[in-house]
């Protein structure tokens, strides 16, 4: 027989499901509208338009009245909850609550050598407090002419600044260089895990430090290196793996090993200015200070959200900065503990902070291709130099006065900038790479940068040093 008007598909159509679904919309719709006429609306048209804006809906729709938008918020109540406005302001309050306490510093409790050492710094910084103050103060009574005259006399010599050596540091990128306090050498630290001590202004090999297996992210000299014949630590570096060496000028080898960082990166190493203090910026969003007496870790400061990068002291020795990769910086009071300024500005991350000798300036270089200069008093940004066109690597000011402020960058310059107008006055360009980091001799005599493209280069006025 044929098949063709006969059905023979098990596929049937199930009416009564279809039906009770219609049925049960219509059940809900019901419902729902019994639910909104039991709901309380305010009759006050500017409470009701507040009630919207804080459950995210349009305040006012095209043609409504305050009749139809009373109805429209009734209908919101009724298939969101009649609790929907409190919970949206709860939720409101503790996102609020979450972005103070981003902002918020936690303290922990720390050992008994922390309030020695806390009690110490504190003795020994209000002296150097007073002795700063004092010269601040015979400074201001001093002719304007005379002030005047050095500044042209300064200017005219950073305007003259010339590449004076240029010299080979490694087979990988060097990054990391700093002057010795006698102005006498200069250490520099380099992707091949080696630093080298050169001798200044020869750029002749001294000695060379080999402990490192991987890249050198610092090394820098102990303020008293030169003083102490023989001193035990002279130089302290750090590393990508976390280690953190101290080195002698006697021996190849380092002397002591600072542990307890790895495997977070330490970044940047600090020597406190009387040099029994050691800072370390650690990538665990942390940075530390070791008591080299004691040889114990007295601090372990949290605050930042986000990697700890760079940090600098005061000449006093009572304040650190320290900047991070949350694209923020901090100011530390190390006799109490508390964090006494909280830098706000910078878009990306920071890579270069440093103290002015004034006591109360300072200034930090970002991702963001900015420094920005900061005064401790006014607890606020004074100055945002827009220096470079790529992100800055290192800011320092000039030991000796602070009169000016040299940036380094990635675009494979270094800028130098005047004090108090921040008007640029000469652009230091040689490098064929990035600039990695700049430092300026105690007695103002040389600056030295290091580059990617593996030398580093002394600069001098032309008149010479």
């Amino acid at each position: 027989m044929e098949l063709g008007n006969i059905h023979v598909s098990d596929e049937y159509m199930d009416l009564e499901e279809e039906m009770s679904k219609d049925k049960q919309a219509l059940l809900d719709e019901f419902e729902r509208r019994k639910k909104a006429r039991q709901v309380n609306v305010s009759t006050d048209d500017s409470e009701v338009r507040q009630n919207l804006r804080q459950l995210g809906e349009p305040v006012c729709l095209f043609g409504e009245g305050p009749a139809e938008r009373r109805a429209r918020l009734r209908d919101l109540l009724a298939r969101l909850g009649e609790d929907a406005i409190q919970r949206k302001q709860e939720e409101e309050e503790e996102r609020k609550q979450q972005e103070k306490d981003q902002e918020t510093t936690w303290y922990h409790e720390g050992p008994e050598l922390l309030r020695t050492a806390r009690m110490w710094i504190a003795k020994y910084s209000l002296p150097r407090a007073k002795e700063r103050l004092a010269r601040a103060r015979a400074e201001a009574t001093q002719p304007e002419a005379s002030v005047t005259a050095r500044k042209q006399e300064l200017q005219k010599r950073l305007t003259s600044l010339t590449i004076y050596c240029s010299q080979i540091g490694d087979t990988r990128p060097i990054s990391y260089c700093n002057f010795s306090p006698d102005s006498k050498m200069l250490v520099t630290g380099s992707w091949s895990g080696l630093c080298k001590l050169w001798s200044v202004p020869s750029c002749e090999t001294v000695r060379t430090l080999r402990g490192h297996t991987c890249n050198v992210c610092a090394v820098v000299f102990h303020p008293h290196a030169m003083q102490q014949e023989g001193s035990v630590c002279a130089l302290a570096s750090c590393a990508v793996d976390g280690s953190v060496k101290l080195w002698s000028l006697n021996s190849d080898e380092p002397v002591a090993d600072v542990e307890g960082h790895a495997p977070h990166r330490v970044s940047r190493v600090g020597f406190h200015p009387s040099g029994r203090l050691l800072a370390t910026c650690c990538f665990d969003q942390s940075w530390r200070l070791w008591d080299l007496e004691s040889a114990q870790e007295v601090l372990h400061q949290e605050g930042h959200s986000a990697s700890v990068y760079c940090i600098a002291f005061q000449t006093d020795g009572s304040l650190a900065a320290t900047g991070g990769m949350d694209a923020f910086g901090r100011v530390w009071d190390l006799r109490t503990g508390r964090c006494v300024m909280f830098m706000e500005g910078h878009l990306k991350s920071i890579y270069g902070v440093d103290f002015s000798p004034d006591g109360y300036h300072i200034a930090t270089g970002s991702d963001d291709n900015s420094c920005k200069v900061w005064d401790l008093r006014k607890q606020s940004c004074v100055y945002t130099i827009p220096a470079h066109s790529s992100l800055v690597s290192h800011v320092r000011f000039q030991p000796d006065g602070g009169h000016f402020l040299i940036t380094a960058s990635y675009d494979n310059t270094a800028k130098v900038w005047s004090n108090k107008t921040w008007q640029p006055l000469k652009t230091l360009s040689g490098h064929d790479s990035k600039v990695m980091c700049l430092d300026i001799s105690p007695d103002s005599k040389f600056i030295a940068t290091s580059s990617y493209d593996r030398t580093f280069k002394l600069w001098a006025p032309e008149d010479g040093a």
